[in-house]
């Protein structure tokens, strides 16, 4: 037979208080999960300091911002994909037959320079927007999608030049890739540039939340009025424009492409400049910034690697593991 609790009872019986972490442990988390990619390159560029004595000298930093130039154009196009939960393997492919559009537009054609540009650009963008309306209206899988756009862009390149190289002669067209401007390689400057239009598009606009919102949870966002296939097919626009802006500064660099080797495998350097810069593959984290210490983590490894004559046959254990390393730190955040 239960007894009826007395006032005693009642107030002997406090609930105890949810267990609050320290304040210290709080700013920690904050920091880490804010700044870890941060972290991680300050402390690489301690190291590689510490390793070589070249590696901070101007002409070798210089050197690695401009080799970092076309892979970090090419993931900041890839973040935007990434966010949304997709994913584009047509970026280097793209690169080659966009470069391939621009350099056959001068030497074969005699277009002047910018409209050589225009043209490639414009190549990069329709590809994006393909891939964009296969996956949204066509209900095929982003990676399937964007396989085969692989294959078709390189065969396109491939087929046009003959597996061959186009070879321009107009220096105007040179200076783009090899140029300085303030003392900074042109490359760096149209990297940053992009930079900052992707952060202004992605932190600063509906477009950019809507990015997010898609990438969080595409049901809910469908259901909170969000024009989904509209999002979906820019992002994957921006991203093939990217990839284009990436083939003028390659071909620029050369003033020639080469259809068989241009863009090759940059697709997973990009991919990999944004999981390590913070992006979950799962779509609706990440940001521009985290890409952008990603693709300059990327860098400093492989030229500290590349000073300490570090066989570039074992080059890629490295980043492979740092790649396993930084999804690994994803899970346990």
């Amino acid at each position: 037979m239960s007894s009826i609790p007395t006032e005693t009872d009642t107030q002997t019986k406090v609930q105890p208080e949810p267990y609050k972490p320290p304040r210290s442990r709080v700013w920690f988390k904050y920091l880490w999960d804010q700044y870890s990619v941060v972290f991680a390159f300050i402390v690489l560029v301690v190291f590689a300091s510490i390793l070589s004595d070249s590696f901070l000298s101007i002409a070798n930093v210089t050197n690695v911002l401009r080799q970092i130039s076309i892979i970090g154009v090419l993931a900041v196009g890839m973040t935007f994909v990434i966010l949304l939960g997709g994913i584009d393997l047509s970026v280097g492919s793209v690169l080659a037959l966009t470069g391939t559009v621009i350099m056959a537009s001068q030497a074969d054609y005699g277009m002047p320079v910018f409209t050589a540009i225009g043209l490639g650009l414009l190549a990069g963008a329709l590809i994006g927007m393909v891939n964009g309306l296969m996956i949204t209206y066509g209900k095929i899988a982003a990676f399937i999608v964007t396989l085969a756009m692989m294959t078709i862009s390189r065969s396109l390149a491939l087929y046009y030049a003959d597996a061959g190289s186009i070879s321009g002669t107009n220096m105007q067209y040179a200076a783009i890739g090899n140029g300085y401007l303030w003392q900074i390689p042109v490359p760096v400057i149209i990297f940053v540039i992009i930079v900052l239009i992707a952060y202004m598009l992605l932190e600063r606009t509906t477009f950019g939340r809507h990015v997010y919102a898609v990438g969080g949870n595409v049901q809910a966002a469908r259901l909170s009025a969000v024009p989904v296939y509209r999002v979906t097919i820019l992002a994957y626009m921006i991203c093939g424009l990217t990839a284009a802006v990436g083939a003028v500064i390659e071909t620029s660099r050369l003033n020639s492409v080469s259809t068989s080797s241009s863009g090759m495998m940059y697709e997973l350097d990009a991919i990999a400049a944004v999981i390590i810069g913070g992006a979950s593959l799962a779509g609706g984290r990440g940001r521009v910034i985290g890409t952008l210490f990603g693709v300059l983590i990327l860098g400093v490894l492989s030229n500290v690697m590349n000073l300490l004559n570090i066989s570039p046959y074992i080059q890629g254990v490295v980043k492979g593991a740092i790649i396993l390393a930084a999804v690994l730190l994803q899970k346990r955040g």
